[in-house]
């Protein structure tokens, strides 16, 4: 199975978005109020994204906890047909 990067994709963003506002103060030609303006932007864009990707990951992790679920149903349901079969057949040897 692939594995999954999300997390660490996340991480990223915030690390990019940290570093990003912090050149943008130290290179901003602007007036101090109109360069708040743009970090105050610039952050709730950031916040908009991580809430999306948390939601995203929030509704992988349920989906993959619904088939996790499904595959360990189906395995009981084998390992108990099994164990009837096992039980039949020893009936009969014995």
């Amino acid at each position: 199975m692939a594995r999954d990067n999300s997390g660490s994709l996340v991480g990223w963003l915030v690390v990019g978005a940290i570093l990003g506002g912090a050149v943008a103060l130290l290179l901003a030609p602007e007036s101090g109020e109109r360069t708040r303006r743009k970090l105050m932007q610039g952050a709730e864009r950031g916040r908009k994204g991580l809430l999306e990707s948390g939601q995203e990951l929030f509704e992988r992790g349920r989906e993959w906890y619904e088939r996790g679920r499904d595959i360990a149903e189906e395995a009981i349901d084998m390992f108990e047909r099994g164990r009837k079969i096992a039980e039949k057949t020893i009936d009969e040897r014995i």
